[in-house]
């Protein structure tokens, strides 16, 4: 009776702490994957991927506008490079009154540059307008392509996180479910111990029947702790998978008998395409970035034209504190003086023509040409292998579903053989030996049933993934 005392004291604290777990976090499979794709930090980061995409097409985008820069510039330079000229008696830039002696026609002579003064300031307004260019026309259609396959990427972390918190989510119900069994189990040795106990006390057993009855109890015991401590980790698993705080408590509010499964394939394969997988959607997309690759190539050896206008001011001055003063000077000869900044303007189209690169752009066309033949090679190994994954995955499905069946029936002899075998022994006409036998058989049935039950949901996952459908799986195998 100790033993059955015990089994109903923990069976009390694991209720009340159940209970406690699922007021504050329980999760069905629903509710488990809601929380992943909300939480985790894959499918957060393939969001701003899909952002970037995005910018990155605005960014493009953004190149056919007006481009306008403005500029300023002080520069004092404290020696000023010295004007070179020929020296020409006839009447060149400089003329030299009187002429020393030495100095010949075609001699080079130097003088300090009296063309500029040593600070200078400039400011201005410069805008650009592209017109033409046809690589910019190919990079819009880039950017788009490239924002699809983020999309597309993003889906595929998506459907990522579905399957990892599904086959995490079920590990955690399994194991949940043989606790259970394991304290049916316990309940019902206990029960058999204290028959036994009774018996033997009343001469009609034999103490080996009651240590051997212990013996059985005491592995059923330590075999339940093995299942606990394992669903400990089944639980931080999927916590993990859910991006779940660690350090916080976590309960299934989904029972094993809630679980269905479907004996037939045919509705996964209807409708199907290999554009239903994910993985193909992105080589499909990936060739279309490939081939706008290849015309970007083509296109960078055609006219580009950009229209452009200048506004600037401009001065100049002996010193730096010149640069800055407002006034002018009228002198009397009209000239206006050093002081003030003066406007000039500019405007025009500028036509860039590539006329001859050598070989290079021809071989970067031909580099690319073969990237893309390779990606073509990747669709047919694709498709080998998504037929390969279906095929595998229909035979592992249909021959776990075989295995859960023989199992099903298996645990139903074997607990019908446990109850009669247990009746005998109480009615004296077994032997304790018999029942201990039979209790381990069930067990053992049990264990089997629920690993074929684990099987045959985890190639049913992998089917639908197979067939492209992981996005509804939790709808598909779903619950009651």
């Amino acid at each position: 009776m100790r033993y059955l005392y015990l089994f109903v004291l923990t069976m009390f604290v694991y209720a009340n702490s159940s209970q406690a777990q699922q007021a504050s976090s329980s999760f069905t499979l629903d509710q488990a994957i809601t929380y992943a794709l909300e939480n985790s930090n894959e499918v957060k980061n393939a969001a701003l991927d899909e952002r970037i995409a995005k910018a990155t097409v605005n960014e493009t985008r953004g190149l056919g506008l007006p481009q306008v820069t403005g500029s300023a510039t002080v520069l004092h330079n404290q020696t000023l490079s010295r004007f070179f000229t020929t020296y020409n008696p006839n009447g060149g830039f400089i003329q030299i009154d009187p002429v020393p002696p030495g100095l010949n026609p075609g001699d080079v002579l130097s003088a300090q540059n009296f063309f500029q003064l040593k600070s200078n300031g400039q400011v201005g307004l410069e805008a650009t307008q592209l017109l033409f260019n046809a690589s910019y026309l190919v990079g819009l259609r880039a950017a788009n392509a490239y924002k699809d396959l983020a999309s597309k990427q993003a889906q595929q972390t998506r459907e990522q996180t579905i399957e990892n918190v599904t086959k995490a989510y079920y590990g955690a119900l399994i194991n949940q479910a043989r606790i259970t069994l394991f304290d049916v189990n316990i309940g019902r040795v206990d029960s058999l111990l204290a028959t036994t106990k009774a018996l033997f006390k009343n001469g009609f057993a034999e103490e080996i029947d009651v240590n051997r009855t212990e013996v059985a109890l005491n592995n059923l015991l330590a075999e339940r702790d093995k299942f606990i401590n394992l669903q400990r980790l089944s639980l931080e698993l999927l916590k993990f998978q859910m991006n779940y705080p660690l350090e916080k408590e976590i309960a299934l509010s989904t029972g094993i008998e809630n679980v269905k499964l479907e004996n037939s394939v045919e509705s996964l394969s209807s409708d199907w395409d290999y554009k239903s997988r994910t993985e193909y959607q992105i080589l499909e997309t990936s060739r279309e970035l490939q081939m706008l690759n290849i015309k970007n190539r083509y296109a960078e050896g055609m006219p580009s034209l950009v229209a452009f206008a200048n506004l600037g001011y401009s001065t100049q001055s002996p010193n730096i504190g010149g640069l800055f003063k407002t006034n002018t000077n009228i002198e009397d000869n009209g000239i206006i003086g050093p002081d003030g900044w003066f406007p000039a303007t500019a405007f025009g189209v500028s036509l860039n023509v590539p006329v001859f690169s050598g070989l290079s752009r021809h071989y970067r066309i031909q580099k690319e040409k073969l990237n893309a033949l390779k990606i073509e090679n990747g669709f047919t190994s694709l498709k080998q292998g998504i037929d390969l994954e279906i095929k595998s995955g229909i035979t592992m499905y249909n021959n776990s579903l075989k295995s859960l069946e023989t199992q099903s029936s298996n645990m139903k002899l074997a607990d019908k053989v446990a109850r009669v075998t247990k009746i005998k022994y109480q009615e004296g006409v077994g032997s304790s030996l018999e029942v201990v036998d039979a209790e381990g058989s069930l067990r053992e049935a049990q264990i089997n049933y629920y690993n074929a039950l684990y099987d045959a949901l985890i190639s049913r996952i992998d089917l639908m993934k197979a067939y492209g459908k992981i996005g509804t799986l939790n709808n598909s195998i779903g619950q009651n």
